[in-house]
């Protein structure tokens, strides 16, 4: 159905032009899913853009060919293409929220494609919107229509985006990273949205991703990119199976899971050619374990490894374990010992104002009784869905959300309640690093004040003249060099400002570190570099670690103790194995079948899908908050919460299923 022949699109700047997509090929037939994945900047959303014939003003094809059904999309006049964009071809963008109008509702916007696509207005176009809604899992969607944008989650955004996709029926789907930075649970249901439409339709899909686990569960075929170059191309079982290039081999070895718990991951070094840049041989190099003479003089040429598996290298052996993967240690220090940190039915709410005067009508209850301990360099992951309260969590243990009741302990300190100079002190030893380091590092201070900013404001006297050394000592520490300190944080990449968020974190010595997921929006090699960082601070330093994640893989890997979050509650609490091996609470359960994993032998297991959405912490069901979506819900569970019941020393769980 679409044929992609030796395209090479780019960008200019000036008289310079920069290729970002160098000669690919691909083909995709009716009812195939074709996944291509890659480090962020490899060419895979300019592929898909240059498809959509929407690339941005400076953006160029220099050559090749798009045909879909034997007609090339690039000699097509604007006009016509316009015919083709929504009702042959359609797109799911990487964000929703910048790729969704906001000034107009979400009956509008899919209304646009079914007037100019499929001639539908008025009631017909109306019953037509409410169809795809329910299609794509939203609730109550007669209402929803008429709402706006920032009116719905993150999740329910993505939906309405597939819903605009879907309107026009298109042929082909080419979703861009649709499930990335989505719980576990949303990401389980869009997928199996997409697989199911495939079906009813015979539509082929494009997927852009870097998550091995959705390629897993939802391609037929896969094509590996690096640097604007295609590497590897196989079916979905000789990809899992038999991966050929080294590049391929190195994504896999750096999945964070259990098997790798007490070693280090696999990293690979440097970071994707820019697009000046471009090395004259082999474009992976300069980053090969494997690398040989010739692959720097010339690009390799296509390999056959089979009738459906091809790629480009001069290596011929098979994978193996890098050296890096030395042991790390993995010292339960603490675990006897008592806690560092110890929250008491700790209460978050929020106040709903309504009305001129601003009355207090209600209260959003984000945090609702949570009571947890982390003794000294353990890590405690506290997961759950969007929305349960887990940011508030960490937000309310440092004080930067007033907690509404409860006691958090740091040591023999109580916090809640802790003000000014008192409570700036006792912040040293209790430090967060946030969910997105480009909005939490302050642009217009360098690194080096950013990392000092810390020390200055807590330290006296010595500190302050030893601050230079101090910060080269950390930076040295979180593997950056030492003229970072005189760089601005947009010169780096996502991975490096992370890195200086951990830094700025470190620079007062804490013993206890708030880590917001800080692994969310970042590539596989870049998430095993961070992982791996943190696990050697653990075991350098003692570091404790409250991690607020919602990546099960991460979770198996670094883990010690895990909290189950929902609706402001925690549900279910255990050490690591028995959690991962012997959940009892259900909302556990379905989160853990919901996880795609990237193996071939594990996708045949049936899923425990969720019904609904989360309810709103403004207004929480009685009785146990999760009964509405329960496939195990009693009578009982709608009369009252249930207590907490012990199964072993270090296991509990709140559900009558075990009262």
């Amino acid at each position: 159905m679409l044929q992609i022949e030796n395209l090479k699109l780019g960008f200019v700047a000036g008289e310079k032009a920069f290729v970002a997509v160098d000669g690919i090929s691909l083909a995709i037939s009716k009812g195939e899913t074709f996944a291509l994945l890659g480090e962020s900047g490899c060419g895979k959303s300019a592929t898909a853009q240059g498809i959509m014939r929407l690339l941005p003003p400076a953006g160029r094809i220099f050559g090749g060919d798009i045909r879909l059904d034997g007609v090339s999309l690039l000699e097509l006049a604007e006009s016509e293409m316009r015919d083709v964009r929504g009702s042959r071809v359609a797109m799911i963008f990487q964000e929703p929220a910048t790729s969704l109008n906001p000034v107009m509702t979400v009956g509008q916007q899919i209304g646009e494609v079914l007037a100019r696509h499929l001639g539908l207005s008025g009631e017909a176009a109306r019953r037509r919107m409410i169809e795809l809604l329910q299609q794509v899992g939203i609730a109550d969607p007669e209402r929803r229509l008429d709402e706006y944008p920032f009116q719905f989650s993150g999740g329910m955004k993505q939906r309405v985006m597939i819903a605009i996709a879907l309107a026009g029926e298109p042929d082909l789907l080419i979703a861009d990273e649709p499930t990335t930075a989505l719980d576990v649970t949303v990401q389980a249901q869009i997928l199996d949205l997409l697989a199911d439409l495939q079906r009813q339709r015979g539509m082929g899909i494009l997927l852009i991703t870097h998550d091995l686990g959705v390629v897993a569960r939802m391609a037929h075929r896969v094509g590996v990119m690096y640097a604007g170059e295609l590497v590897e191309v196989a079916n979905r079982e000789d990809f899992f199976i038999r991966p050929q290039h080294p590049y391929t081999q190195a994504l896999f070895a750096a999945l964070p899971d259990t098997s790798r718990r007490g070693r280090a991951l696999m990293t690979i070094p440097g970071q994707v050619p820019p697009l000046g840049k471009m090395p004259q041989g082999c474009r992976f190099a300069d980053r090969c374990a494997h690398v040989m003479p010739q692959c720097r003089a010339t690009s390799p040429e296509w390999q056959s490894a089979g009738e459906t598996h091809r790629y480009r290298c001069f290596w011929h052996g098979a994978a193996e374990e890098s050296a890096s993967s030395h042991p790390i240690g993995m010292a339960d220090r603490g675990s006897a010992g008592g806690a560092f940190l110890q929250v008491d039915d700790l209460k978050v709410h929020f106040p709903i104002r309504r009305g001129f005067l601003q009355r207090v009508v209600g209260h959003v209850r984000a945090v609702d009784g949570v009571s947890l301990n982390i003794p000294p360099g353990r890590t405690l992951a506290l997961v759950g869905e969007s929305g349960c309260g887990k940011t508030s969590v960490g937000k309310a243990l440092l004080q930067l959300v007033p907690p509404t009741a409860g006691s958090v302990r740091v040591g023999s300190a109580e916090l809640v309640g802790m003000k000014g100079r008192q409570l700036r002190a006792v912040r040293r030893h209790i430090q967060m690093i946030f969910q997105d380091p480009f909005a939490s590092l302050n642009p217009r201070l360098r690194v080096g004040e950013i990392i000092a900013e810390g020390m200055i404001a807590l330290g006296e006297g010595e500190e302050r003249k030893g601050a230079s050394s101090a910060i080269s000592a950390l930076l040295k520490q979180v593997g950056l060099p030492d003229d970072a300190a005189d760089r601005y944080p947009h010169e780096f990449s996502g991975g490096q400002r992370q890195r200086i968020a951990i830094a700025r974190a470190l620079a007062v010595q804490p013993e206890l570190l708030v880590c917001d997921e800080p692994t969310s929006a970042l590539d596989v090699s870049v998430q095993a570099q961070i992982l791996n960082l943190l696990k050697r601070l653990q075991e350098d330093l003692g570091v404790a670690y409250l991690f607020i994640t919602h990546n099960f893989a991460v979770v198996e890997y670094l883990a010690n103790d895990i909290a189950v979050m929902y609706l402001g509650r925690i549900v279910e609490r255990g050490s690591a194995d028995e959690i991962l091996r012997g959940a009892r609470h259900p909302y556990t359960q379905a989160l853990l079948s919901a996880v795609p994993v990237p193996r071939i032998e594990s996708q045949g297991t049936t899923a425990v899908r969720l019904p609904g959405e989360t309810p709103s912490p403004a207004n929480p069901p009685m009785g146990c908050h999760f009964h509405p979506r329960c496939p195990k819900a009693m009578p009982i569970c709608r009369e009252r919460y249930p207590q907490t019941t012990t199964v072993s020393a270090t296991h509990v769980v709140n559900c009558h299923l075990f009262g």
